[in-house]
């Protein structure tokens, strides 16, 4: 059948004109048509493009906003970092402060310890004088009632009065 139809005179076919009619049409309207689709493909070219540069931006930006969360995290650790350090530092200002004010106000209470021991062993020893004084005054009393009589008390009381200007002027002098 295909040789058949490459047989005889090639206009007389229906396929000849059929393919002269496509050529014409082709011929006027191609232009046209090929143009529409060019423009058409152009057209879609230049938006994927745009979409391109838009993503490509956008990946700028993300990229962008990435190192500044990023600078700002370590910004932020570095100053966590230097918080902790001044807070230990505080701290242990705080505690050797704590020590000396505990150290101190020990010191304190141990001196006024001190100084009530001493008042009392003051006391003490004013009170054992003082019972010694009035037991040696009860004593002499109890002696002198029992050794000196009326007579020789005259005499003691005469003796001392005429002592009496010899000890002042050895006192003055």
């Amino acid at each position: 059948m295909e040789y058949e139809a490459l047989q005889g005179v090639l206009w007389t076919k229906g396929t000849f004109w059929v393919t002269v009619a496509v050529l014409i049409f082709l011929a006027f309207f191609g232009r046209k048509l090929v143009g529409a689709v060019v423009s058409m493909l152009d057209r879609r070219s230049v938006a994927i493009q745009h979409e391109l540069d838009e993503a490509s931006r956008l990946r700028a930006e993300a990229e962008a906003m990435l190192r500044d969360a990023e600078a700002r995290r370590e910004a932020a650790t570095v100053q966590a970092r230097d918080m902790l350090a001044l807070a230990g530092r505080e701290a242990e200002r705080l505690a050797a402060e704590l020590l000396a004010d505990a150290q101190l106000a020990a010191r304190r209470r141990e001196q006024m310890a001190k100084e009530r021991i001493a008042a009392a062993e003051t006391s003490a020893i004013a009170e054992v004088r003082n019972a010694a004084a009035a037991l040696a005054v009860k004593l002499t009393e109890r002696i002198l009632a029992d050794t000196i009589d009326a007579t020789r008390d005259q005499s003691l009381i005469d003796q001392a009065i005429s002592d009496l200007p010899a000890s002042l002027r050895k006192q003055a002098a």
